[in-house]
């Protein structure tokens, strides 16, 4: 029984395909150990970030040496959709790091999830349509593209809220 799936360099096109690369690249993060990912969207309310298997890859990710880098135009429909990645992302705020950029144009924030392994760019929206893949040209475009977004936004989703 071999469940390893290994990470495609190729386009997607296609809601479902775009969500399935981002199951596989979250559970290959786990597996391999990934010290750096990176998800930008400006609402990720096209992510599979509520599902269990999600959740379950990303907790099997998370220890001491990691890195996670959230940026979006804001978090409402993070919050709304994905309850199961709020509660994680709560759980290990140490670890995560949220900006957002809410004067951005919802088209132009990338929609790409970055590893030192492995990168997925969808440059289509409404269509899900982009490129994914370990070509380090790609991961590095993708990476600058990233920080220069993150250099503009500031600080937010925390992981909690506090009231008197």
């Amino acid at each position: 029984m071999n469940d390893i799936v290994e990470l495609p360099s190729r386009r997607f096109q296609g809601r479902e395909d775009f969500r399935q690369l981002v199951r596989d690249a979250l559970a290959c993060a786990a597996r391999d150990g990934w010290r750096e990912i990176v998800l930008s969207d400006a609402t990720f309310e096209d992510w599979p970030l509520g599902e269990r298997a999600v959740a379950d890859s990303l907790q099997a990710w998370a220890k001491s040496g990691r890195r996670m880098v959230l940026l979006a135009r804001k978090y409402d429909d993070v919050v709304r959709l994905h309850a199961r990645f709020v509660q994680w992302r709560t759980a290990w705020s140490h670890i995560v790091t949220a900006s957002a950029c809410a004067s951005a144009d919802p088209l132009e924030l990338p929609s790409a999830l970055w590893s030192p392994a492995w990168t997925l760019e969808r440059r289509e929206h409404e269509h899900s349509i982009g490129y994914c893949g370990g070509e380090p040209e790609r991961r590095v475009a993708v990476r600058e593209l990233l920080d220069a977004w993150l250099q503009k936004a500031t600080p937010a989703f925390a992981a909690s809220t506090l009231g008197l």
